[in-house]
Formats: C-alpha cells, sequence, structure tokens
C-alpha cells in the first residue's frame, strides 16, 4: 500500500462507492467510513477522544517531564513522554492502544497525580483506546473476498489515516515500540490466508506480532 500515486479523500471514495453501486452503499461500508470521517476530524471537531487527551500538554505531568511553560503561556517539556502503541484487531474492527512507559515498564494500571507518570492522571479504562474503525476486520475480509475498487481504496485510506495519526503522535512522544501488524500488513495476512483468519486465536495472534 505504496503512496506513489496520489491518495483519494474520503469523499472521494464514497462517491465512487455510491456510483459502483449505483447508490446502494451496504451498511458495513458505512460503519468503516462513518469511523474514518471522525477521525479525519479527531483534532478538530468538538468532541473529545482519548488521542486528543493525551495529545494535550496540559494533562502531562511536568515535574515528570521536567517541564515548564514559557513566557506564553505555552508548554515545554525536556523529557519526551514515552509511550508503547498496540494495532489491535477485534471482532469489534481495528483499534489504537497506547501504553504508558516507566522506568521501562508498560503501565496498564490507574495512575492519579503519581510522581513518575508522565500523565497527571492516566485512566486505562478511557485513554488506553485512542481510537477504533468499526467493523475494519470483517470489512476487509469482504474487501478481500468480494470487494470493488472502492473497497479497497476505503481499506488503503484507513492505513494511511492511522499511519499519519501515528506520525502526529511521534511529534509529541517517544514512541518506543508499535506493536502488532499494521493495516497494510494485516490485509495482506487476509491475503495469504485467503480470507480465513476470522476466528478468535487468529486474531489475538495477528495483534500481537
Amino acid at each position: 500500500m505504496s503512496s506513489s500515486a496520489k491518495t483519494p479523500n474520503l469523499k472521494e471514495i464514497n462517491a465512487l462507492k455510491k456510483k459502483l453501486n449505483w447508490g446502494d452503499v451496504p451498511a458495513i461500508y458505512y460503519l468503516v467510513s462513518s469511523s474514518l470521517s471522525e477521525l479525519d476530524g479527531i483534532l478538530s471537531h468538538g468532541f473529545d477522544s482519548a488521542y486528543k487527551t493525551i495529545l494535550d500538554r496540559n494533562t502531562w505531568n511536568l515535574s515528570a517531564l521536567n517541564g515548564h511553560r514559557d513566557n506564553d503561556g505555552n508548554i515545554q517539556v525536556k523529557t519526551k513522554p514515552k509511550l508503547i502503541l498496540r494495532h489491535d484487531y477485534t471482532h469489534m474492527g481495528y483499534e489504537l492502544l497506547c501504553y504508558p512507559i516507566i522506568d521501562g515498564e508498560r503501565i496498564n494500571q490507574p495512575l492519579v497525580h503519581d510522581n513518575t507518570s508522565p500523565f497527571q492522571i492516566w485512566l486505562p479504562e478511557s485513554m488506553r483506546m485512542l481510537f477504533r474503525i468499526n467493523s475494519l476486520v470483517a470489512f476487509s475480509i469482504f474487501t478481500y473476498q468480494n470487494g470493488d475498487e472502492a473497497d479497497l481504496a476505503l481499506v488503503k485510506y484507513a492505513y494511511y489515516r492511522v499511519e499519519k495519526l501515528i506520525k502526529i503522535l511521534s511529534e509529541s512522544f517517544e514512541l518506543v515500540e508499535v506493536e502488532g501488524y499494521n493495516i497494510a500488513e494485516f490485509y495482506q495476512e487476509i491475503e495469504r490466508k485467503n480470507g480465513n483468519i476470522l476466528n478468535s486465536d487468529m486474531i489475538q495472534k495477528l495483534s500481537e506480532n
């Protein structure tokens, strides 16, 4: 899924899908497209998201990061917060998960005003999942087996969008590791296994690789 050619935007892909299907867009396509539309505005829309929250430096623990506010009121840190990201695939869809790293250890429990935590408050239940693309696993299998040009373009768009959002994170955080198959690699696994990946053990394995 290289980006050698211009990648169509979501509006263009949706228009192509309607054209190819005479306006009759399948529900599973709509679920994925709607999730991607939310991702397109994840930083600009008013609704809260874990992705937006962790990028808000006002939530960071400045004492743990050797940080301060400059004369303009902007937060500056000498030490970037450390994160592990994980591509996670479930029957619900695709999720990008994050885990803070403290003293080399992955943190998966709540921390409130902990001196060593990069965040003032870390609540895994609401902050670990940065975002979800609904039904992406089932849609990717459908695309491999019966999809058209627009379906494949939507999978590619999901890949490019997620990679861009990870790149934005890398500018503010030290990403110690990004675990699991990215969306392009996941789709290649679907091709390699001829679409036969929709079972719990296989999906768990792909998320852990």
